[in-house]
């Protein structure tokens, strides 16, 4: 059992999800910890270089400070003065004095003692001409007018970048060289200092921030200018500094840089404004917690070890439901367990039988809607739409008000088919917000008719008759705009209970028949069908024309309550008896009338009338008159009955001739018997026991069974010969239905049993 279940890719999937459940928060954890002390491990990583940094900075701050003092008292040294080491006698003494004043501070690496516009240039080495000195050493990026200009012209200390100095003999070292006017902080100097500085000399006091990372020091002038430069490891050129130093605040800081994170430690100088700078790779971090990287990759390893044991037992525990209902669905679906024809796992075989269970669900549901809404029309009984068929179905009846529309057209201005259908689509659902109101349609019987039920919400200051006015004329400008036919409308009284669409059904049926005496393409209301009589005790003539149109309609619920509603009203009046008799044949007359025109009642009506006309009370009259309208209603449902029998035998009849017919469809056979497509479906399930698609199938089935016995042609050209385009789906259900594929049936079951079938074709 357990090898099947290792065979079962919705089995694997189920173990993986249970590990990636232990996993995930394993991984989780594991990055937490990881993180965790990779983060405390750089704080004080950082922490550390920012203290460091800040020891440097008081350092070099205190030898900066150191010149700015040397240079001070070289201005007030007078062994130092213009004239002392001019003079042949005491220039050595001068010089002397350039040596020890140089001796002092273990950064310089030479001193210079310049006065303005002078031709000479002094240092603790000797007297230089000037043109001699420039040509003894010379710099990378500062030539001789340029520093014979800053040597005439400085007002305040400068640091001038580390750069390459040549001496005579060729060696070249970098160097800073720091320029500060004498007398210091005096307006109008008269000579200028200056000293020669290694980098190495300041490189070396921040060497020890670093120690065994690898990184980079900077120390930046006031301005942002990089003075010195220290790499270990990667470095930055100007280009990608330049912005990085304009955007640096002081402190530690995190950057990308080249797409990889760095850590940037800098602190600021007080006393000259410089800034020293430290940029150091985040993940050089990351080294320093390998041995908590591997207590965790140890943890890791057997949690993931005890975990898919677990997941083991859980994916088998959850398994074993699936695998009983992958059985069921096949069972349903008449193939051998563990076979299908849907590719994937058993959960896609599932889903592949509730889609085709809801398929057939969806493929019903129109037919299922209309079915309820034609009760709806014909019996009121809005009571029996649940709140689930309510959804199912879209249906929402929560308006104040209730009528019915009946819509016809002329059978010249149809085209067809599709126009139909689109009408149908259009209606099913309708809404009109500015007026409060939707409607649903309805398939009636007759292929020319739809009826479409409207309820609308009533505002105080709208008159409930032009209200249903304005959206009857909404129904019929949606119509024209979109179909090239004028619609004659038929409109039922409003009513304040779903339960009673019914009588406005009967009522709109009643307007709609009275076109042909109105102008082609109108709106009928039957409120105006006729004029109210002046005396109330007379039944009014749209009553009698709605009772006549109950009874055609075989609605006796209808039919009853307006004889009821009249002889009540006759009840309550205080005219003669022999009057109110009089009275009552309108009603008698109205039911003779309609008897006679449907025809096929004249027994009836001999035996039932003398007693009508010779009873002794009003009761007795309404009794009879209620009962010959139950009559005639019956007797219409039984011909109603025999005629949808007569049309199903004759559509079965056209099925069996034409199912060959690829075009075949519900909707062509319905408009070629002029009837609705949602009535023929309705109407021939329950007359046959089978969906119009089951029995067109089964007449397709049965032929080609029947030519797969008798005959040897080729199993395609059977198929298309039967009228279904599709021929490896037709040999799936044919297979699902019989257990044999046809190439199959036939060497079971042919009379011609060498008959070769077409191999590839069967195995679709």
């Amino acid at each position: 059992m357990k090898q099947n279940y290792f065979k079962s890719k919705l089995f694997l999937k189920y173990i993986w999800s249970y590990l990636f459940i232990l996993l995930i928060p394993l991984v989780l954890m594991t990055i937490f910890i990881y993180e965790n002390a990779v983060t405390n491990l750089r704080s004080e990583i950082e922490h550390s270089r920012l203290a460091q940094l800040t020891q440097a900075k008081v350092i070099i701050d205190g030898r900066m400070k150191e010149l700015s003092e040397i240079a001070t008292r070289i201005s007030y040294d007078k062994r130092l003065t213009h004239y002392q080491v001019h003079d042949p006698i005491s220039s050595g003494e001068s010089i002397q004095a350039l040596d020890q004043y140089k001796a002092t501070s273990s950064i310089i690496g030479e001193i210079y003692l310049y006065f303005h516009n002078d031709d000479k240039i002094y240092s603790s080495k000797g007297l230089n001409n000037f043109d001699v000195f420039t040509n003894n050493l010379s710099f990378g990026t500062w030539d001789k007018n340029t520093l014979f200009y800053d040597l005439n012209n400085a007002k305040y200390p400068v640091m001038r970048p580390a750069d390459v100095v040549s001496n005579s003999s060729g060696l070249q070292e970098t160097m800073l060289a720091y320029l500060i006017p004498i007398t210091p902080n005096s307006p109008n100097p008269h000579g200028t200092i200056m000293y020669l500085i290694k980098e190495s000399e300041l490189t070396s006091l921040v060497d020890s921030i670093l120690g065994n990372y690898q990184g980079q020091t900077y120390i930046l002038d006031n301005e942002g200018n990089v003075l010195v430069d220290n790499r270990q490891g990667e470095a930055l050129s100007s280009a990608e500094a330049k912005p990085l130093f304009d955007q640096l605040t002081p402190g530690i800081d995190d950057r990308v840089i080249n797409g990889q994170a760095h850590s940037i430690v800098s602190v600021k100088s007080q006393s000259n404004g410089w800034t020293y700078v430290t940029i150091m790779p985040s993940a050089q971090f990351f080294s320093s917690v390998l041995h908590v990287r591997s207590f965790i990759i140890l943890l890791f390893i057997i949690i993931v070890v005890v975990g898919a044991a677990i997941a083991l037992v859980l994916a088998k525990m959850q398994y074993q439901p699936i695998s009983m209902l992958v059985e069921f669905a096949a069972f349903k679906s008449g193939s051998p367990s563990g076979e299908s024809s849907v590719s994937g796992n058993e959960l896609d075989r599932i889903r592949s039988a509730l889609q085709e269970y809801s398929s057939r669900v969806d493929l019903q549901e129109p037919f299922a809607r209309h079915h309820f809404l034609s009760t709806l029309l014909k019996y009121g009984n809005a009571q029996s739409l649940t709140p689930e068929l309510r959804g199912a179905f879209d249906l929402d009846f929560n308006r104040s008000r209730y009528f019915v529309m009946v819509i016809g057209w002329d059978e010249d201005e149809h085209n067809g088919a599709q126009e139909h259908q689109e009408m149908i689509d259009l209606l099913t659902q309708i809404e009109f917000p500015e007026l409060a109101a939707h409607g649903y349609g309805v398939e009636l019987s007759r292929v020319d008719q739809i009826g479409l039920i409207i309820n609308f919400d009533l505002d105080d200051k709208s008159e409930e008759f032009e209200h249903k006015r304005l959206i009857a004329e909404a129904v019929r400008s949606n119509l024209l705009d979109s179909f090239d036919i004028v619609p004659t409308i038929g409109v039922g009284t409003s009513y304040s209970s779903p339960d009673q669409l019914n009588q406005s059904y009967i009522e709109a049926c009643s307007a709609y028949e009275l076109r042909v005496s109105t102008d082609h393409g109108s709106v009928n209301y039957f409120e105006k069908m006729s004029d109210t009589s002046d005396h109330t005790f007379w039944i009014p003539n749209n009553n009698l024309m709605k009772l006549s149109q109950s009874l055609k309609q075989g609605s006796y619920d209808v039919a009853g309550q307006i004889i009821h509603s009249a002889f009540m009203n006759l009840h309550s009046s205080e005219l003669s008896a022999l009057f109110i008799r009089c009275i009552c044949f309108d009603l008698l007359n109205t039911i003779l009338k309609t008897a006679s025109e449907l025809g096929n009642h004249h027994n009836l009506m001999q035996e039932i009338t003398p007693n009508l006309l010779y009873s002794s009370s009003l009761d007795e009259l309404e009794d009879g008159l209620l009962k010959l309208a139950s009559q005639i209603c019956e007797q219409v449902e039984q011909d109603n009955h025999q005629e949808e029998q007569s049309i199903i035998d004759r559509i079965v009849a056209y099925i069996d001739e034409h199912y060959m017919d690829n075009a075949l469809s519900l909707e062509s056979v319905a408009f070629e018997f002029g009837i609705s497509p949602s009535h023929v479906s309705r109407s021939f399930k329950e007359k046959v026991g089978l969906n119009f698609i089951q029995y067109v199938w089964q007449k397709r089935v049965d032929d080609v069974k029947h030519q797969l016995k008798t005959t040897s042609d080729p199993l395609k050209d059977i198929i298309l010969k039967v009228g279904y385009q599709d021929a490896p789906n037709f040999i799936r259900k044919f297979k699902k239905e019989t257990g044999y594929t046809p190439g199959q049936y036939r060497k079971m079951f042919s009379q011609h049993g060498g008959t070769e079938s077409n191999p590839d074709l069967d195995a679709e």
